[in-house]
């Protein structure tokens, strides 16, 4: 057992620590609460984008609302241990971030890496929507939504279209038009009267280009959220170890 004046000292240590601690985990609860808005955001407006890569729905707006979810709960476990101040559920705590830490990390660090291979994959899947749009399957749909949203036309630009059955077929996709009272059959089957009615704009480029503009702050913010981690694990351990070795009891 501690000496009393021992226990006296280390009090306003502990206090201030599970001060902290609380604080922190109400950010870390907070940022779980954002993931499941953009989450939902994602499931809501982007379920167009993300399902080119697949016949079937992406599961990504899903995997943030999870992840939202289970940060939430945790963050809220947090705040729980700290006014217990039971050490095997700070550690718990502290073992629970360095895993999201290590899996943002990882998360990051490949994306970087393997940036110029997802872009070619987007870039193929892109092409492959395109090459065998019919205006009524689900990748098509996405093209649709993607050239409306974004007021874009084909992969780099409207004549992409010219390399398509359908363009043999139907024309251009009416969801390139700038303006539907001039976009007509004969004008969307002719790329040359096209020229005047289309959006110029490529969707892939377009879309790419944003991203590379903003790659850097994006890599900033997310290894920023993942060191951000390692502030919550050590005010958990250093918490935990002294209510253990000073034998704290809570009043």
């Amino acid at each position: 057992m501690s000496p009393p004046s021992r226990r006296l000292q280390t009090k306003p240590v502990i206090t201030c620590l599970k001060t902290f601690l609380i604080s922190y985990s109400l950010i870390f609860w907070f940022t779980g609460v954002i993931l499941l808005a953009v989450g939902v955001w994602g499931k809501v407006s982007l379920e167009a984008y993300l399902s080119l890569a697949s016949e079937k729905s992406t599961n990504a707006p899903y995997v943030l609302i999870g992840t939202g979810a289970i940060i939430v709960i945790f963050g809220l476990f947090g705040c729980f241990a700290t006014c217990r101040g039971s050490p095997w559920m700070l550690k718990l705590y502290a073992m629970f971030l360095t895993l999201v830490f290590l899996a943002e990390l990882i998360a990051g660090i490949s994306g970087f890496v393997f940036r110029h291979e997802i872009k070619a994959v987007l870039k193929d899947a892109y092409w492959n929507a395109e090459r065998t749009y019919n205006s009524t399957g689900g990748k098509s749909q996405a093209v649709d939504s993607i050239q409306i949203s974004l007021k874009c036309c084909g992969v780099y630009n409207y004549t992409s279209w010219t390399e398509t059955d359908y363009f043999k077929q139907n024309g251009i996709p009416t969801s390139c038009c700038m303006s539907q009272d001039n976009c007509t059959p004969e004008n969307l089957k002719n790329i040359t009267l096209a020229d005047k009615v289309v959006y110029h704009q490529g969707c892939f480029s377009l879309v790419t280009t944003v991203m590379e503009a903003n790659l850097g702050i994006i890599a900033g913010i997310s290894f920023g959220i993942a060191f951000f981690q390692l502030i919550g694990v050590f005010l958990a351990c250093c918490l935990s170890r002294y209510i253990t070795n000073n034998q704290y009891e809570m009043v």
